[in-house]
Protein backbone atom coordinates (compact mmCIF):
# COMPACT_ATOMS: atom_id res chain seq x y z
CA UNK A 1 0.00 0.00 0.00
CA UNK A 2 1.31 3.13 -0.99
CA UNK A 3 1.28 5.85 1.95
CA UNK A 4 1.13 9.66 1.32
CA UNK A 5 3.25 11.77 3.57
CA UNK A 6 2.52 15.91 2.47
CA UNK A 7 4.29 16.34 6.41
CA UNK A 8 8.14 18.34 5.34
CA UNK A 9 10.03 16.49 7.45
CA UNK A 10 11.42 19.39 9.86
CA UNK A 11 7.77 20.07 10.85
CA UNK A 12 7.02 15.73 11.16
CA UNK A 13 10.19 15.90 13.89
CA UNK A 14 9.01 18.82 15.85
CA UNK A 15 5.74 16.88 15.95
CA UNK A 16 7.64 14.03 16.82
CA UNK A 17 10.09 15.79 19.77
CA UNK A 18 6.57 17.39 20.98
CA UNK A 19 5.11 14.34 21.15
CA UNK A 20 7.97 12.34 23.03
CA UNK A 21 8.54 14.89 25.66
CA UNK A 22 4.60 14.17 27.04
CA UNK A 23 4.93 11.27 29.68
CA UNK A 24 3.46 8.18 28.35
CA UNK A 25 0.43 8.05 30.17
CA UNK A 26 -0.28 10.93 28.38
CA UNK A 27 0.63 9.38 25.12
CA UNK A 28 -1.68 6.36 25.94
CA UNK A 29 -4.34 8.69 26.96
CA UNK A 30 -4.06 11.04 23.85
CA UNK A 31 -4.13 7.47 21.74
CA UNK A 32 -7.28 6.53 23.65
CA UNK A 33 -9.04 9.11 22.83
CA UNK A 34 -7.97 9.15 19.06
CA UNK A 35 -9.33 5.78 18.77
CA UNK A 36 -12.55 6.62 20.79
CA UNK A 37 -13.48 9.39 18.08
CA UNK A 38 -12.17 7.12 15.12
CA UNK A 39 -14.66 4.40 16.84
CA UNK A 40 -17.61 7.13 16.99
CA UNK A 41 -17.23 8.49 13.59
CA UNK A 42 -17.22 4.92 12.21
CA UNK A 43 -20.18 4.32 14.36
CA UNK A 44 -22.15 7.30 12.83
CA UNK A 45 -21.74 6.46 9.35
CA UNK A 46 -23.63 2.94 10.17
CA UNK A 47 -27.34 2.76 8.99
CA UNK A 48 -30.49 3.39 11.94
CA UNK A 49 -31.42 0.15 13.40
CA UNK A 50 -28.68 -2.29 13.48
CA UNK A 51 -28.56 -4.62 16.60
CA UNK A 52 -25.90 -4.71 18.85
CA UNK A 53 -24.14 -7.43 17.56
CA UNK A 54 -24.43 -6.39 14.03
CA UNK A 55 -23.00 -2.50 15.06
CA UNK A 56 -20.30 -4.80 16.92
CA UNK A 57 -19.31 -6.83 13.92
CA UNK A 58 -19.69 -4.16 11.02
CA UNK A 59 -17.19 -1.95 13.91
CA UNK A 60 -14.43 -5.10 14.21
CA UNK A 61 -14.75 -4.98 10.12
CA UNK A 62 -14.29 -1.81 9.20
CA UNK A 63 -11.51 -0.86 12.62
CA UNK A 64 -9.19 -4.09 11.82
CA UNK A 65 -9.97 -5.71 8.62
CA UNK A 66 -8.71 -9.05 7.72
CA UNK A 67 -6.71 -9.20 11.06
CA UNK A 68 -9.76 -10.56 12.74
CA UNK A 69 -12.01 -13.63 12.35
CA UNK A 70 -15.08 -11.67 12.03
CA UNK A 71 -17.26 -14.86 11.66
CA UNK A 72 -15.42 -16.36 15.30
CA UNK A 73 -16.12 -12.79 16.49
CA UNK A 74 -19.60 -12.62 16.11
CA UNK A 75 -19.89 -16.43 17.05
CA UNK A 76 -17.96 -15.20 20.57
CA UNK A 77 -20.65 -12.35 20.61
CA UNK A 78 -23.65 -14.90 20.12
CA UNK A 79 -22.43 -16.65 23.01
CA UNK A 80 -21.55 -14.23 25.46
CA UNK A 81 -25.72 -12.72 24.58
CA UNK A 82 -27.26 -16.41 24.95
CA UNK A 83 -25.15 -16.97 28.20
CA UNK A 84 -26.24 -13.83 29.43
CA UNK A 85 -29.91 -14.34 28.64
CA UNK A 86 -29.67 -18.02 30.31
CA UNK A 87 -31.15 -18.33 33.98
Amino acid sequence: MHRINDTPPEIAYLVREQLMARSGAERVAMGSRMFDAARDIVIASFPPGMSEIEIKARLCERMYGAEVDLEGFVARLRAIRQAAEEP
